[in-house]
């Protein structure tokens, strides 16, 4: 239940489902959402399992919902590398597991955030979202390969917000910070994605290094270059004081 966790559940439940969560916090859930004593409480009798725990626990979370035996379609909403979403589908034998990828920040758009998914389950993650309103794009493919689009995704995303601090950082230098925001919005024809790129990198930097080291590894994985890559993980540990400034 945390932000992305409670919009898709006030969502879904305007959309008509029963939703049943599972928060180890005190933390407040919407309205109508049952609280549950664990996660494999939470799964039991689900029609459809979403996690939402951040990577670092998410073969954790999926280990305790296979306790249930619930055996229904565990959907790993989780930003993560590709080797993370196998491990979750290893712990889970004989679920259908979705690898979904989300493309936007969902307190944005809520149940209607664009997603692409992969997986045994995709389909279910499909027919339960698509009708809720988002854009589903189901991919023929493995777990791990909506993981990987994500990743390739956040190297223009995150390099891009790289490049506009980058501008906007020595723009102020030179006393024309507004100026330089202005040619940029321009260029990208919205100001509000300016504002988001430049806060959103510094609210969220610490995490960002995380999903940027693994989308260099995965680029390596490729036999791609990373010099985007690099370059992106230098701003963003500048942000969290773990780098030299210029």
């Amino acid at each position: 239940m945390g932000e992305a966790g409670r919009c898709y559940a006030a969502d879904l439940l305007a959309a008509g489902h029963a939703v049943v969560a599972f928060d180890p916090a005190d933390v407040p859930f919407p309205d109508g959402v049952e609280r549950a004593e664990s996660p494999a409480r939470a799964a039991s009798g689900a029609g459809l399992v979403i996690s939402l725990t951040g990577a670092r626990f998410a073969e954790d979370a999926a280990g305790q919902v296979a306790e249930s035996g619930a055996g229904v379609c565990f959907a790993d909403f989780n930003s993560a590398d590709v080797a993370t979403k196998r491990a979750v589908e290893a712990a889970l034998p004989g679920t259908p597991v979705a690898d979904v990828a989300v493309l936007a920040p969902v307190p944005r758009a809520g149940a209607r955030t664009p997603l692409v998914v992969s997986g045994p389950g995709a389909g279910t993650v499909a027919e339960v979202f698509g009708p809720a309103g988002a854009a589903v794009e189901v991919l023929d493919a493995e777990v791990g390969a909506a993981a990987g689009r994500k990743l390739l995704r956040s190297v223009f995303m995150k390099g891009l917000a790289a490049t506009v601090l980058e501008s906007v950082s020595a723009a102020e230098r030179a006393g024309c910070a507004q100026w330089a925001r202005e040619q940029i919005a321009a260029e990208l024809g919205s100001a509000e994605l300016v504002d988001r790129l430049i806060d959103g990198s510094s609210r969220h930097a610490a995490r960002r290094v995380h999903e940027m080291r693994d989308c260099r590894s995965y680029l390596d994985e490729l036999g791609a270059a990373t010099d985007v890559c690099d370059a992106t993980i230098t701003w963003l540990r500048r942000l969290t004081g773990d780098a030299p400034t210029a």
